[in-house]
């Protein structure tokens, strides 16, 4: 059940309520659009209704931003699931811990296997997840796993349980790049009521993770809402307040933004707010147009055509050829349970072929080993 938004909990560095309870007039769209620096206000704007006319506008906008900070290119990278195992009561999520499954994860020798099967798509770039932290996925195992990867892969990400500082550090220490935690939602109400349960209950807590990786050496730091959570306008200032104060306070590193929306997973949940196509587009111009050097995502969660439209016209990063089961890549894996559905099951060579058509470049490595 989601209550009312409560302010009462929300750092002042985010709250995104001086933005969004303005009235703007088609002119302040205009106005953001133009603007070198929209900040918090001018996005607000952009997502009003007064944009719907002015998409198109916005569109050409983001598109001569992402060409002019990243050239033509896409990044690919794919997901590597280590583990299923969660304690998290997270109401929307395939993994929660109430949810009835055989759960599975990785050995060390799978690891290598799967890291190999990636490793011949030509792709350098590894994103490697698992649940919250279990006896069964602890540190001590995202550690060693973390090790293996990046003796193969230039670039190792996680996508796991929130850590310490000196745990970031460690894996900071075997080559781990950069983390990606998603706040889910940003309104301290609506989390309360899907966090039902396990550590990532606590709010504040989460918000605070992507600091401590940054501070323990991490070089990016990637960040989202999961769209239809909550108020989408609420989330995405707040998302942009949060990537403007990580910026601002570990200069030095990089961020990226994410816009995943609910797809269907185990447990049936339905997301209670509609994202539909118009406005993830519109969301994602309007971060272009605020954050032009920010390298934005869009993971295979969409429907291919989606994806086809929004590469390279503000989306500067993709995943490919996903799998959101235990494993996949080296062997079938049909039978286990994946965290969501995917949309785009297309395999790495008709991606690449359509980014072709569209006159992009897919980047399969865009770091070296030997920086780290």
């Amino acid at each position: 059940m989601i209550t009312k938004i409560t302010h009462s909990i929300i750092p002042e560095w985010i709250d995104p309520a001086p933005y969004i309870s303005g009235n703007y007039k088609e002119s302040d769209v205009i106005s953001a659009i133009n603007s070198d620096d929209p900040g918090p206000a001018g996005l607000a704007a952009m997502l009003s209704s007064e944009a719907d006319g002015l998409i198109e506008t916005m569109a050409q906008k983001a598109k001569s931003l992402t060409a002019s900070n990243f050239g033509n290119t896409i990044s690919l990278y794919s997901p590597l699931y280590l583990s299923n195992y969660c304690t998290g009561g997270c109401e929307y999520c395939g993994f929660a811990a109430d949810r009835k499954f055989k759960r599975s994860k990785l050995s060390f020798a799978e690891v290598k296997k799967e890291l190999s099967a990636i490793k011949k798509l030509g792709i350098e770039d590894v994103l490697l997840l698992t649940g919250e932290r279990t006896p069964e996925a602890d540190f001590a195992y995202l550690y060693e796993c973390v090790k293996i990867a990046c003796s193969v892969f230039h670039n190792v990400v996680v996508e796991a349980f929130p850590m310490h500082e000196k745990e970031y550090s460690a894996l900071v220490k075997v080559g781990c790049t950069g983390l990606t935690l998603y706040q889910e939602t940003y309104d301290p109400a609506a989390y309360a009521g899907y966090h039902r349960w396990g550590p990532k209950k606590d709010y504040l807590a989460r918000l605070e993770t992507p600091s401590l990786a940054l501070a323990a050496g991490m070089r990016t730091a990637g960040i989202g809402a999961l769209l239809g959570l909550s108020d989408p306008v609420f989330d995405a200032v707040s998302l942009l307040r949060h990537a403007l104060y990580l910026r601002k306070k570990y200069w030095r590193a990089g961020v990226s933004i994410s816009f995943p929306r609910i797809r269907p997973q185990e447990g049936g949940f339905k997301a209670p707010y509609v994202v539909d196509d118009r406005f993830l587009a519109k969301l994602i111009f309007a971060f272009r147009i605020c954050l032009p050097d920010t390298p934005l995502v869009l993971s295979t969660r969409e429907p291919a055509w989606f994806r086809d439209g929004m590469a390279g016209v503000g989306v500067s990063r993709m995943s490919v050829a996903s799998k959101t089961t235990v494993g996949g890549y080296a062997g079938n894996k049909d039978d286990e349970v994946g965290q969501f559905d995917v949309d785009d099951a297309r395999g790495k060579g008709e991606f690449c072929r359509m980014l072709s058509r569209h006159k992009l470049d897919p980047v399969f490595k865009n770091a070296d080993s030997v920086y780290r």
